[in-house]
């Protein structure tokens, strides 16, 4: 099940397959395959048509009449979209916003000061570097506690470990950046709600990749990025939801114009904008934006739940052929093998990870490499194949061995 025909079977009767004639071509000779997609996305054609579009007309001839006609309605309208084909949110609760670190602060910010007399911030211990520097940040500035879940797979009971009437907050990614394992959105917000707090949920790895239910979950804050799988380019802005029934409550700690009730009325004092508005604090970033919209675009035409079938599938398509032809060689794997617990990327580990990374990329397979010994084979659905995926296995073998 490990040849050359299964994979062009698998190609064959991929549904997702033509999309990959959507983005720019890669044409440098020497990659072999680029399996990094849950870093950085490949860009879409029209993206590039857009953006040609954008500064030749809306900017070019329109000149700034364009904020009057669309542009100061970007952020909301693309986050009503993102919601709707991604997250699945409701209108009005999803904002594209600033980077994913600003959108996280702010979201930690406004979660503990809605549980006043309650000084704890919970966090794990393996999560990505920024939510784990800014718990602290937050802690520090509202004189609260973090306490950390020592658990590299976090599951319910961890959570109920270290939470209890002191807890403000729990901050949790919804895929874990290493491993990809997925945390039980749903449970754990129930479980963090019957605690009295609040959860902040980040979805940097989960948006565009597998479907999310915020609303139906009863989450409370989530945060993300768009230039993985959603394609949206290096630097795209970030996304922020705020579940509707704390907007009148939402208080957001960098308080710019655009979150202003009367934007250009240059009020003496702020008064927050009703609803999710309030969540912006300076002026949107048009060029960023044509990416993120362009991506949500192709992602609703693909459908998320066929988008994550074939995430599925071609994570059980680099077990099969990891544990062929990669076990034998001194790798494990790392990632969740039951295909529900496990989003769009799988990693393998390897003793000399860092050293073998480094060969792999120098040999045309784009990889990415995770202190301190995972390799992180990325699947980004619209765009990978399954003979690109057994020609990049193929060639990690050879370098290995």
């Amino acid at each position: 099940m490990t040849t050359l025909e299964e994979a062009a079977r698998l190609d064959a009767e991929d549904e997702l397959a033509a999309f990959a004639d959507r983005f720019v071509p890669i044409t440098d000779p020497g990659v072999v395959a680029y399996l990094d997609g849950n870093s950085l996305g490949r860009p879409l054609l029209s993206t590039g048509q857009r953006l040609q579009e954008l500064v030749t007309h809306e900017w070019g001839a329109r000149l700034i009449r364009s904020w009057d006609e669309g542009w100061l309605e970007l952020p909301g309208r693309i986050g009503d979209e993102l919601g709707r084909v991604a997250l699945g949110a409701a209108p009005g609760q999803t904002i594209v916003a600033d980077s994913t670190s600003v959108c996280l602060y702010k979201t930690l910010r406004a979660a503990v000061a809605l549980r006043p007399g309650r000084d704890e911030l919970v966090i794990d211990t393996g999560n990505f570097p920024t939510d784990r520097f800014l718990a602290e940040s937050v802690a520090a500035e509202a004189g609260h506690t973090v306490r950390w879940i020592d658990a590299d797979d976090v599951r319910a009971e961890d959570v109920a470990a270290v939470t209890g009437p002191r807890t403000a907050a729990v901050v949790l990614s919804h895929v874990d950046y290493r491993s990809a394992a997925i945390a039980d959105l749903a449970g754990i917000t129930r479980l963090v709600h019957d605690r009295g707090a609040l959860t902040v949920w980040d979805l940097c790895h989960s948006a565009g990749s597998i479907p999310v239910e915020l609303d139906a979950a009863g989450a409370d804050f989530a945060v993300g990025c768009t230039y993985k799988f959603l394609n949206a380019g290096p630097g795209a802005p970030a996304f922020l939801y705020v579940n509707a029934r704390h907007h009148e409550e939402f208080a957001q700690p960098i308080t710019g114009w655009m979150g202003a009730a009367d934007t250009f009325g240059m009020a003496a004092r702020y008064v927050p904008a009703p609803g999710i508005r309030r969540a912006l604090s300076g002026t949107p970033p048009v060029l960023g934006m044509v990416g993120v919209q362009e991506g949500v675009a192709l992602l609703a035409e693909a459908g998320i739940e066929r988008v994550r079938a074939k995430a599925v599938a071609l994570g059980r398509w680099v077990l099969d052929l990891a544990d062929a032809w990669l076990v034998p060689l001194g790798f494990t794997v790392a990632s969740p093998r039951e295909d529900a617990r496990r989003g769009g990327h799988v990693t393998v580990r390897h003793p000399d990870a860092e050293r073998l990374s480094r060969v792999l990329i120098e040999h045309g397979v784009l990889i990415d490499f995770r202190r301190p010994d995972g390799i992180r084979i990325g699947l980004s659905p619209l765009t990978t194949g399954f003979t690109e995926v057994r020609a990049a296995m193929a060639r990690i073998r050879e370098l290995a061995a």
